[in-house]
Formats: C-alpha cells, sequence, structure tokens
C-alpha cells in the first residue's frame, strides 16, 4: 500500500504577481523549490491564507533569490500580489519508506526569504513508540 504523504510545503509565502493571461502554473523563487524538495512541473497545492481559496496546479522555476511566487493562468483570479499563500507538495510512498520519510518545511519571510528549514521526525517519533505500527490497522501495513 502506498501512503500519500507530505514531502515538501512552502509556509506563509507572499504572492508576488499574478498573471491571468499566461499559459498557467505557479512560479517559484528556485531557491524556495530546493529548500522544499519541489520539483520542476510537481504537482503543488496552493493554499490562499488570506481569502481561503484552494487549487492545484505545477510548480515553475523562477529566477534564484527573487522572491518570486506568481500565480499564473486561470488561478490568478483566485490569488493576488500581497496574498498570503501555502505550497504544498504530496508523494507517495511505501509502509518501508515512511520509516525514514522526513518531509521539509520552509518558513518564509513577507519578502519571501527562508527564515527556517524544518524536518519533522513526527513519523519517526510514532515508529519508535512503544506501539509502532502494531497500533496501526493490518490493512495498513500491506
Amino acid at each position: 500500500m502506498l501512503h500519500h504523504v507530505l514531502t515538501g510545503k512552502i509556509h506563509r509565502a507572499t504572492v508576488t504577481d499574478a498573471h491571468i493571461d499566461y499559459v498557467g502554473s505557479v512560479s517559484i523563487d528556485i531557491q524556495l523549490l530546493e529548500a522544499a524538495a519541489i520539483v520542476p512541473y510537481e504537482q503543488v497545492h496552493v493554499v490562499n491564507i488570506t481569502n481561503g481559496q484552494r487549487l492545484i496546479t505545477y510548480a515553475m522555476t523562477a529566477p534564484r533569490h527573487s522572491g518570486t511566487v506568481a500565480i499564473n493562468g486561470a488561478a490568478a483570479h483566485h490569488c493576488r500580489p500581497g496574498d498570503r499563500v501555502i505550497i504544498i507538495a504530496y508523494g507517495q510512498l511505501s509502509s518501508e519508506e515512511l520509516k525514514s520519510h522526513r518531509p521539509k518545511l520552509v518558513l518564509v519571510s513577507e519578502e519571501n526569504g527562508i527564515l527556517e528549514v524544518r524536518q519533522p521526525s513526527d513519523i519517526l517519533n510514532f515508529l519508535e513508540h512503544e506501539e509502532g505500527w502494531s497500533a496501526l490497522p493490518p490493512q495498513l501495513m500491506t
């Protein structure tokens, strides 16, 4: 069984541009993509903290150190410059891969500079817990 889990997140980024007349996607400073382990053309969810909208698109690179987070195409109807967003990538991992998985959480400033990169070990802590995997229903173990 594969588990659909968080792999990378850019937390509270500021939208710098919104281009309706563009083919689509979200352009993100490549430094932020690398820090969050999000690759170009990977599917991402964009959650707009300012207005509550959610959308799914794909990531494209913007120049390094530009601070760019530009929402393009039809998605630009849901985000405006100055909006705060969370950009999330998910992956499918096997139960074995989960044992060493640590998602990358990138916290950014209002100018989209990296403040901190966290790699929580909640999954590792869970696995090391006294009951560990035995606490999970059997269907999650296959």
